[in-house]
């Protein structure tokens, strides 16, 4: 089969989200494109087991876990040649060089595990090398934090988020908040990732708090069928999302801008 485009998709060990992994995998690769995965060790990641299983949410669980066809994505994905076999994070680079990948999805998750992603000096490096070639670059949920965190190294802008003069969405204030105060008692901060939410950070990152989107009440989560229930900002070659519930109009929107390559 002729592969049309090559996504990198970096991972954290643990705690990512399997929706925002797994939809998209299965939309592109049934697209035609490869996924090469990446991960700290070069070991397989792991998605938020809470997540993928509705353990300790309680009658919370249909509402906050991910859906039975996101689950089916995300099990395909971990059963692919692709996944079990990730590079190591400190390859990317050499792939950059050979001029391997032709853009970049970074999903999204909230639990622990995915600070080490987020914080990654290696990862922000990445990610503004893909922004300075004008490659397509998808971020979802807690992914926009990793790009508002990676910096320009050139020009007039250097040192400044690679958002910065983008419109942007991601995880808003209003849903963070909202899974933390019903979870709260028997989870803790499991919903907090950091004090700062997720709109507060990326939003401090761009030329005004106003780039950043918040789109309509996140009522419901789309499907390939109703891609119109999900919500997405598409700035030139960077598009973003909110939460697993735009999941799937994420994937599908990624896959256009590969196609306008």
């Amino acid at each position: 089969m002729v592969v049309l485009a090559t996504v990198l998709v970096p991972l954290p060990r643990l705690d990512f989200d399997p929706t925002e992994a797994g939809v998209p995998w299965r939309v592109l690769t049934e697209a035609g494109h490869a996924c090469v995965f990446a991960t700290p060790d070069a070991r397989p990641a792991q998605a938020d087991p809470r997540m993928l299983e509705g353990r300790d949410l309680g009658l919370l669980a249909p509402m906050l876990r991910a859906q039975g066809n996101a689950v089916a994505d995300h099990d395909g994905m971990a059963q692919s040649m692709a996944y079990r076999a990730p590079i190591a994070w400190g390859d990317i680079a050499d792939g950059l060089a050979a001029n391997r990948f032709d853009a970049v999805l970074l999903p999204g998750g909230h639990a622990p595990g995915m600070r080490e992603y987020l914080e990654s000096p290696l990862l922000q490096s990445a990610v503004a090398t893909f922004f300075e070639r004008d490659l397509p670059v998808a971020a979802i949920c807690h992914g926009t934090v990793l790009a508002a965190r990676s910096r320009v190294t050139r020009g007039d802008d250097a040192g400044r988020s690679v958002l910065f003069g983008r419109r942007t969405t991601g995880l808003t204030r209003q849903l963070e908040m909202l899974a933390w105060r019903l979870t709260r008692r028997r989870l803790g901060d499991y919903y907090r990732t950091y004090p700062q939410t997720v709109q507060d950070e990326v939003a401090a990152a761009l030329r005004s708090p106003r780039d950043f989107l918040t789109g309509p009440p996140a009522l419901l989560r789309d499907s390939d069928r109703l891609r119109r229930v999900g919500f997405t900002v598409r700035d030139g070659r960077y598009l973003s999302a909110r939460w697993p519930g735009d999941a799937h109009r994420f994937a599908h929107e990624l896959v256009e801008m590969l196609a306008a390559r």
